[in-house]
């Protein structure tokens, strides 16, 4: 997968950031492979995590459902998908994912860790140049959950499932194996937001406590 709006906190001695500071973005820029670029570094405020301060994380992943695949130039970061895929389905299915959830079902689960989730936006848009473009934010995301929502609605998109059966798997408290996994390479990472600086480290806190566990739909 890739990443356009990554963030990353590191800790440094104070005499070390002061004397190299103002010059870490061209220094990193020579030592760095060309794929990989810091954009800015600075002094974060007290209190703040990258990880666990953040409000919500924002993907990208495109499809092309073109009949000549991917556009040559953006191959690397866009899907190939063989055959047509419908927008209305796609935004249907994607509308009853919205919302406080458990998404065991589109997760990889790991020990001890929750996967209850707040999907705060799941929209699909066709682009002029036709990609099509589906837009994921939550608070949070467990491992896969991304490519397996993407993966389960191409599914719905191209009319091999109903637009109901995404949110159906909710019931679900493990992995649904009929769910595909996205391949990585659609994927892109292109907003984490934060709080003030005032409440950095409150949101942090609030980050690490344990969700409590979803009812199932119906429930």
């Amino acid at each position: 997968m890739h990443a356009t709006g990554q963030v990353c906190h590191v800790e440094v001695p104070a005499a070390g950031w002061a004397r190299v500071g103002a010059s870490l973005v061209p220094r990193l820029s020579g030592l760095l492979p060309a794929d990989v670029r810091v954009y800015a570094a600075g002094e974060a405020p007290e209190g703040f995590d990258a990880r666990f301060s953040a409000l919500y994380r924002r993907y990208e992943y495109r499809v092309s459902d073109a009949p000549w695949g991917a556009p040559p130039l953006r191959h690397r970061d866009t899907l190939a998908w063989p055959r047509p895929l419908d927008l209305d389905r796609l935004t249907a299915a994607a509308d009853g994912l919205t919302g406080h959830h458990d998404f065991a079902a589109f997760c990889k689960r790991k020990e001890h860790a929750t996967t209850v989730r707040t999907l705060t936006r799941f929209a699909w848009r066709r682009e002029p140049d036709g990609i099509l473009v589906a837009t994921v934010q939550a608070d949070a995301f467990c491992q896969a959950m991304v490519r397996s929502l993407v993966g389960a609605l191409l599914a719905v998109g191209e009319g091999r499932r109903e637009p109901a059966w995404p949110a159906a798997l909710l019931a679900r408290r493990e992995r649904a194996d009929e769910v595909m996994v996205a391949p990585p390479h659609g994927l892109t990472l292109v907003e984490v937001a934060y709080p003030s600086d005032a409440d950095l480290a409150a949101q942090a806190e609030l980050t690490r406590r344990r969700r409590d566990p979803v009812p199932p739909p119906g429930t």
